[in-house]
């Protein structure tokens, strides 16, 4: 896994089910216009808001009709079991990669927690190759992970913690851990940082936002050797833009917009569909791939 990597939504209908078409449909979008790869059931999936057998159903999905070598699949939960489960079950399908959460309802963890938890995550995988990649989104789950903690994993178990995702915001965090830790497969969550991923080691993003620029984060990422600031702003701008609305309503109304399927507007509570006004701010994004891009995909 490196590159450019769209966290992709999940469409619903008005009752709250997956809709396998247009989730494909966007999914095989996404590759064929600059993605590497595809982040399945994270967090602008709405994973934690599916029950289990709906995140089953989407993880068979994808792995049925997709190249599964470039799909990773989020499977972590507060619950160890649940989490163990659906973890084996991505490797059942075959996928290589397991974007894994902490444990986020009994906060704060104590490290020693923590490592107890993915431990005993890595334990129950037994043989099992797939990989897992740490979720750090301290936001959401109301801390971070420590860096101690992933640097003992991984040093006891590189075959299995072999990357992270960081949504922090924080590139000072993400750097350490490329420094520190050179063969971690470090992502942060903005496509921002792809121009100074070359010097700072990253491997790539895993974005909300990539859903609406992969072109352009493509073209940014095969010339991150010599990124280009007018690209570099181009992104930057659509990045804001979007996130000055709730960002998964938003991916949703823009990835329909695209696509010309309403459904995409259906978002699972608490989240709501975005008001007029929202929309006509959103409807200001166009995206023009540059020839770097077109070429590259």
């Amino acid at each position: 896994m490196e590159g450019v990597i769209a966290a992709v939504p999940t469409p619903v209908d008005g009752t709250g089910r997956p809709q396998r078409a247009p989730f494909l449909e966007h999914c095989a979008w996404a590759l064929e216009n600059g993605c590497h790869g595809l982040n399945i059931l994270g967090s602008t999936g709405e994973a934690s808001s599916l029950d289990t057998a709906s995140r089953r159903q989407v993880m068979a999905w994808a792995a049925e009709a997709l190249d599964i070598r470039r799909l990773m699949v989020g499977t972590g939960t507060p619950s160890l079991a649940e989490t163990i489960a659906l973890t084996a079950h991505a490797d059942d399908l075959g996928y290589s990669v397991a974007l894994v959460l902490p444990p986020f309802y009994y906060t704060p963890p104590s490290p020693e927690g923590l490592i107890a938890w993915y431990e005993a995550l890595h334990q129950a995988l037994g043989g099992r190759k797939i990989a897992v990649y740490f979720y750090n989104y301290p936001q959401m789950t109301g801390f971070a992970l420590p860096a101690q903690v992933i640097e003992t994993l991984h040093r006891a178990h590189p075959e299995r913690f072999r990357g992270i995702k960081d949504s922090s915001g924080d590139l000072g965090y993400c750097r350490a851990l490329s420094a520190a830790l050179p063969d971690l497969r470090v992502f942060p969550s903005s496509e921002t940082s792809l121009g100074g991923a070359a010097a700072s080691g990253f491997a790539g993003c895993i974005s909300a936002t990539a859903n609406i620029s992969t072109p352009l984060c493509r073209a940014l990422w095969d010339g991150r050797s010599t990124p280009e600031p007018a690209l570099a702003e181009a992104i930057a701008t659509i990045r804001q833009t979007v996130a000055a609305q709730p960002l998964i309503p938003a991916v949703k109304y823009l990835t329909g917009r695209r696509s010309g399927d309403p459904g995409w507007d259906n978002v699972l509570p608490p989240f709501l569909p975005l008001p007029p006004d929202a929309r006509r701010q959103l409807d200001s994004i166009e995206i023009t791939a540059p020839a770097r891009a077109a070429e590259t995909v």
